[in-house]
């Protein structure tokens, strides 16, 4: 492999038309210039200059060896403003995994509002595994995912950014007597046929979690893993479901939402990424426009009004 330096000297000399002239171009001494081109020469085994009055000039395997290093050249200062580029977050690439809902209601958006001001990066979009949403960013094959926080949420070499906290709705058949009331204790749902709308995982953890604090455990008839089946289910009248809300945000005409209390179950949503990978900008620049999306509210299931999402 040639010396890319031995290469610039080489093309001084041939553009300046002496050693004296490549000398000054460079902030050198002449015999640093000889030196260096008498090495590219003993490194090529062929001459590279020739005597030409009181200067030199290339013979053809000098031309084209100057020819080349002005190519060279070019490409060096290319990859340095890439390089600057990418370490500003102004370029580069991320692969992002989301689930369902968090996709619609919260990456949408951010990612509009991320590609107006980072044009130039690459975005690889996709859904989680719904069995192991971590794997992908633990496994270096995704640099973001964002995921219910799980009960064990102390990962090697991972970090968990809190983005918004997801409260969950009682959904009711249309002329169900608990829809007379405004707000409903979750202990009032305690006697009803459930539909369940979470499959097993964090999401169904927060909810089962929050039922054991009201002292008791739902009886599901109905099991169901998505929310728009949930709904149908409930709104048929084979039970009621706790679906959160940014899983709301097209109500199904044939059931009543309404807010829950004492307690309030809620899922919480983190954007997980490497420790490896946090120092990046470009990452960091996404994480800063999934939370400001998050701050803003998103998504809505109660009469259009979008909910404030706390940080």
């Amino acid at each position: 492999m040639l010396d890319v330096r031995r290469l610039q000297v080489l093309r001084a000399v041939v553009t300046g038309g002496s050693v004296s002239a490549a000398a000054t171009a460079l902030g050198c001494t002449p015999s640093a210039v000889s030196q260096q081109v008498a090495a590219l020469e003993k490194e090529t085994g062929t001459a590279l200059l020739e005597r030409a009055g009181r200067g030199v000039r290339p013979t053809a395997a000098g031309h084209l060896l100057a020819e080349h290093a002005v190519v060279v050249e070019r490409q060096l200062a290319e990859a340095g403003a890439a390089l600057a580029d990418l370490l500003a977050g102004r370029s580069g690439s991320l692969t992002v995994r989301y689930f369902a809902t968090a996709g619609a209601a919260l990456v949408a958006p951010a990612v509009a509002a991320f590609r107006r001001e980072h044009p130039r990066v690459r975005l690889d979009l996709g859904m989680t595994d719904p069995e192991d949403p971590l794997r992908d960013v633990l496994g270096g094959g995704a640099d973001l995912a964002l995921v219910v926080r799980p009960h064990r949420s102390e990962h090697r070499g991972l970090r968990l950014v809190h983005l918004l906290d997801d409260p969950y709705r009682a959904v009711l058949p249309k002329g169900h007597p608990l829809g007379t009331k405004r707000v409903l204790d979750l202990a009032d749902l305690a006697g009803e046929p459930w539909v369940g709308s979470e499959r097993p995982g964090p999401c169904l953890d927060a909810v089962l979690d929050a039922c054991a604090a009201a002292g008791f455990r739902p009886g599901f008839a109905v099991d169901s893993e998505d929310y728009p089946t949930a709904q149908g289910f409930v709104a048929a009248g084979l039970g009621v479901a706790l679906v959160p809300l940014l899983g709301l945000a097209r109500p199904h005409p044939g059931v009543t939402v309404r807010k829950v209390r004492t307690p309030e179950p809620v899922r919480a949503i983190h954007a997980a990424v490497r420790d490896s990978a946090r120092s990046r900008p470009v990452l960091a620049h996404l994480v800063t426009a999934l939370r400001e999306t998050a701050g803003g509210g998103a998504g809505s299931g109660e009469g259009g009004r979008g909910p404030r999402l706390s940080r």
